[in-house]
């Protein structure tokens, strides 16, 4: 393909991906497909010679949307949003084409300074704290992770690093196996899976501390928790609270953990994965109150904030102990400029070496809707969560299960799980909305999640009568069913 034909054909495309997303309300939500569908449908090798561009978008139709779930679907109402807007897809264009691979300042210095300065935007229009910005002088600073997930895993690795040269300072005749070993990490028994699965990467065991009755990390549980360990002989030397919990969007006490963390030399990392979208409306920020006493802070703009996966911004107090854990620094990717103090290498940040110009999805989305249309869009969801929970409490069959802050509602049929486990299979059997769920102690719950930039109160009320529908037919299977000859 010459430049002729790519400008003819990223015409052709633009107007396909419009189309797929004007015309997505009418697509089913959730693909009518088994497992092992798509080979079939493909050959079992790659073409010997090239094939031609408009029979690879007749295989797209054919082939690939029969298998998409529709994330951006008004009716998809699981797991949590991911974020899309046309600013954020043309500036991913944008990256694609200039195609630099930013792992050091000298490797695309643009790439570099550009994100520093949008995670110090960022930082500004959520209401971090100055400490964790870079400015000019700073010791903290920001930088776009892949996932929340790496986030976890980067902050515990650090703090790893960190307790481990302390001892191996203090007490020369210790070892480093035995002094990770004797590692524990803390978070709450609602956190996300990655957070465990950040401790198994690590090498660092993971503690889960019970959450109170409203499913939030409290102090006094850590407390308890952190003085049995230290009387076991073991090492505490991280703790994950959570911001906007996956399962019911509750959110630990950082008053009550942060001061404990601090004393106890604890790092203290905070998950907003979801819920720090939220934050760049001041009514919200309440909900981020003690975050002063954390060490790193992380939330995902990719969920909530209108710009595309994957962009999960990511902050530090002190960089200086990110970038102590991995730095290497070989010949080849040394520098003239390094010794500045003027640069950042952001392959100290991260797990992979090599980096896409993501901040450029940043600085469109930012620059385009301005605060303000961000905080219009993030307000319409909460108002959009506010209806669907009107509507659930309006009918006596349905109970809440956790408490509604921002767009995501808990509720179940009063009764057995198995009748709710019912109810969610007919939902999504049907295709017409898509759910999941989640247990909320040995409660089975069904989350009701406002995902789409496009989803209005008429999809809302959509999905309500057709929940509301299934629940009477299964009640009323049910009764049938219950009834002697």
């Amino acid at each position: 393909m010459n430049s002729e034909e790519f400008r003819k054909k990223g015409k052709e495309m633009v107007d396909y991906i419009a189309n797929y997303l004007e015309q997505i309300e009418s697509r089913q939500v959730f693909p009518d497909v088994e497992p092992g569908y798509l080979r079939p449908m493909i050959p079992n090798s790659a073409p010997e010679e090239g094939e031609t561009y408009e029979d690879i978008m007749k295989d797209v139709e054919r082939v690939i949307m029969p298998g998409v779930t529709h994330w951006h679907s008004p009716y998809f109402f699981a797991y949590f949003p991911t974020a899309s807007s046309y600013p954020a897809m043309l500036a991913d264009m944008l990256c694609g084409a200039i195609g630099c691979i930013g792992f050091s300042w000298a490797s695309s210095p643009a790439c570099t300074e550009l994100e520093t300065i949008m995670l110090d935007w960022l930082g500004k229009v959520i209401g971090l704290p100055e400490e964790f910005l870079a400015g000019s002088k700073g010791e903290g600073g920001g930088v776009i992770q892949g996932t929340a997930s790496e986030a976890t895993l980067m902050a515990l690795l650090a703090a790893r690093t960190k307790v481990t040269r302390r001892l191996l300072a203090e007490n020369p005749d210790l070892s480093e196996g035995e002094i990770v070993h004797r590692m524990v990490a803390y978070s709450s028994d609602q956190a996300h899976s990655s957070v465990e699965r950040a401790g198994l990467i690590s090498g660092v065991r993971m503690k889960k501390v019970q959450s109170d009755e409203n499913y939030e990390l409290r102090g006094k549980a850590l407390r308890k928790a952190l003085e049995e360990d230290k009387a076991e002989g073991f090492i505490p030397v991280f703790v994950c609270a959570t911001l906007g919990t996956t399962a019911s969007c509750s959110f630990d006490n950082l008053m009550e953990l942060g001061p404990i963390c601090n004393s106890e030399n604890l790092w203290l990392h905070v998950d907003a994965a979801y819920a720090g979208s939220a934050f760049i409306c001041p009514e919200f920020r309440y909900l981020m109150k003690g975050v002063e006493f954390a060490d790193s802070f992380n939330f995902n703009p990719h969920k909530w904030l209108l710009v595309n996966f994957d962009c999960s911004a990511f902050w530090v107090k002190k960089r200086s102990d990110l970038i102590g854990a991995f730095k290497i620094d070989p010949v080849y990717l040394q520098y003239d400029q390094q010794e500045s103090g003027l640069v950042t290498d952001y392959r100290h940040w991260q797990i992979p070496l090599g980096r896409r110009f993501r901040s450029l999805k940043l600085w469109f989305v930012l620059r385009m809707y301005g605060v303000k249309g961000l905080q219009d869009y993030i307000r319409k969801h909460v108002r959009l969560a506010q209806m669907f929970l009107d509507f659930v409490k309006n009918d006596e069959r349905f109970e809440i299960c956790a408490q509604v802050i921002l767009g995501l509602v808990c509720f179940r049929l009063k009764g057995s799980n198995a009748l709710n486990k019912s109810l969610l299979q007919k939902i999504n059997n049907l295709k017409k909305i898509h759910l999941v769920p989640c247990c909320l102690g040995d409660k089975f719950i069904l989350r009701f999640a406002v995902c789409a930039r496009t989803v209005e109160p008429n999809h809302v009320e959509f999905a309500w009568k057709h929940i509301e529908e299934l629940a009477t037919e299964l009640l009323t299977e049910g009764g049938k069913n219950n009834k002697t000859p």
